[in-house]
């Protein structure tokens, strides 16, 4: 395929450039003239003013990139909807973010994670899940984001690829600098909005031009329509996705200090607890807006040679110029929420819980949006550095890898959150030696498996069953660790146990009732094809 930019026209570029100017716009007005008399923590979590909308969007808006756009339309294109697990398994595991561990994050008033499992576990805990979150956010959610979005960038402006990481990082890091959270959670409520809207448009074009959905059904493999294939199936096994996926799931939406973020700057807990139940309702949107078109450019452009091309195969093909021009804006939006939401998270966990906590106790506001602000651009220029790093490494499946790495760093942080939320007894001893010991375990594993004797050439379990092991292993480990320390762990149920006014009322309940009623419905619809 041509590059994307040689099928672009003026008026592509005018809606580019116009979108982008009223973007920083909206994005000054937030961060300089509305908020202008509050600069205080409102920097991190929005002053605790988030409502069930804006967290929900926000959350989906950090879970959404440009990666997942292209990635999701490869996969569907060679594997059908099999992929949509990574999106609809989810709502389990945000449903357990909403009941059991929203509720003890505010009733504990933190800013960050570490801080939360530092009144668990003392401070030498905290420390350690400082120092593991930001090299986690760094890596994984700023680096590896930042180079799928420069290569997509580099292929749709025919920009060098230090240029296009460079505009996406000044881009991100102006919200993520001067308005934080509030801003980024703002901008997102229009760009989500704007994605749905532009990605629904495609897809209804694309399922016109192939002549309808049933058309399109009887075009491809019925695996193309089932969620759980055959334990033997070489990319997703059943058995993989139900026993791994958890892992991931766990630390992704309960742990994750870039996805909890929102969570912990709702007003109350019943609006951290609706926007929870809203993204879970927007995940379902993944499969038909992400997936889908690419199992449409398996009907209409059957001979692509790379499925990776198949998001902007259809891009190209379907839309008119100026719909160009708007679905470069959509991507840059993906782009500027996920790394203006993570550059926000890194800023919130160095600043709190190592500048604030170990070295200016006694900082003032001032002083500590100073700090998040300089931490936020020095962020920005070592992710800079890491992803032409990346860039440098040849023949990089980044959608592979970015799972992968998903997969490795998910267990310790599940085990951890899980035994210190619902197990009291669990020690320190036990809660320090699985984030090191599991971390140097876990890691090592992803090195050797991704490196050292790759998967390509060596055969190894499914990296999401590695994911399980290491997790059952690792339990085992805190478990007989916290039953044979002697020194034990003092009682905290004062933190642990959940108000019983702060539990979810009826609108909630009703809301999470319905949506986990629609998710079983939909596997059992799209399964025995």
């Amino acid at each position: 395929m041509s590059k994307i930019s040689s099928f672009l026209e003026p008026i592509d570029y005018a809606v580019v450039i116009g979108y982008l100017l009223v973007l920083i716009a909206f994005g000054y007005y937030i961060s300089f003239v509305k908020n202008k008399k509050s600069e205080d923590e409102s920097i991190f979590l929005a002053g605790n003013t988030l409502g069930w909308g804006s967290i929900g969007l926000n959350m989906w808006g950090t879970n959404v990139g440009p990666s997942m756009l292209i990635a999701s339309a490869s996969v569907g294109f060679t594997t059908g909807i099999v992929a949509g697990n990574f999106a609809w398994y989810a709502f389990i595991f945000i449903l357990l973010l909403a009941v059991v561990f929203s509720p003890r994050y505010l009733g504990a008033k933190v800013l960050t994670l570490p801080e939360f499992m530092g009144k668990r576990f003392g401070d030498s805990t905290r420390n350690i899940l400082a120092w593991y979150t930001l090299i986690t956010i760094l890596i994984s959610w700023l680096s590896l984001t930042l180079f799928a979005g420069g290569v997509l960038v580099k292929q749709l402006l025919d920009l060098p690829m230090y240029l296009s990481v460079i505009m996406m990082v000044i881009l991100s890091g102006f919200f993520a600098a001067a308005g934080g959270l509030k801003a980024i959670a703002y901008t997102n409520v229009f760009q989500m909005l704007l994605l749905i809207a532009v990605s629904l448009l495609l897809v209804v074009m694309g399922i016109n031009k192939a002549g309808g959905l049933e058309h399109i059904y009887h075009s491809t493999p019925g695996s193309y329509w089932n969620l759980l294939l055959p334990a033997d199936d070489k990319n997703y096994p059943w058995v993989a996705i139900l026993l791994g996926y958890p892992i991931m799931g766990v630390w992704f939406w309960c742990t994750d200090q870039s996805m909890v973020q929102s969570i912990l700057g709702a007003k109350n807990l019943k609006q951290g607890q609706l926007g929870a139940n809203f993204i879970g309702w927007l995940k379902i949107l993944d499969v038909p807006l992400f997936i889908l078109p690419g199992i449409v450019c398996f009907v209409l452009f059957p001979n692509l040679k790379n499925p990776d091309e198949a998001y902007m195969t259809m891009v190209t093909q379907l839309f008119p110029a100026g719909l160009r021009g708007l679905i470069i804006v959509v991507l840059i939006a993906a782009l500027i929420s996920t790394i203006g939401s993570a550059l926000n998270s890194l800023s919130t966990v160095f600043t709190m819980d190592v500048y604030v906590k170990n070295h200016k106790p006694n900082a003032t506001n001032k002083e500590i949006v100073k700090t998040g602000r300089l931490v936020t651009l020095f962020g920005s220029l070592l992710a800079i550095l890491i992803t032409l790093a990346i860039d440098s490494i040849k023949g990089l499946n980044l959608f592979d890898i970015f799972q992968s790495v998903l997969g490795f760093i998910a267990p310790p942080m599940s085990v951890v959150f899980l035994f210190g939320v619902l197990w009291n007894k669990t020690t320190t001893r036990a809660a320090n030696l699985v984030l090191t010991l599991g971390t140097f375990i876990s890691l090592g594993t992803g090195v050797l498996y991704l490196w050292v004797f790759p998967n390509q050439v060596y055969e190894w379990p499914h990296f999401l069953l590695l994911s399980f092991y290491i997790f059952v292993g690792l339990s085992v480990l805190a478990y007989i660790i916290t039953i044979t320390d002697k020194a034990g762990q003092k009682d905290h149920q004062t933190l642990l146990r959940i108000n019983p006014a702060a539990k979810p009322d009826k609108q909630v309940k009703i809301l999470w009732v319905l949506l986990t009623l629609v998710m079983v419905a939909l596997y059992v619809i799209f399964n025995g094809h």
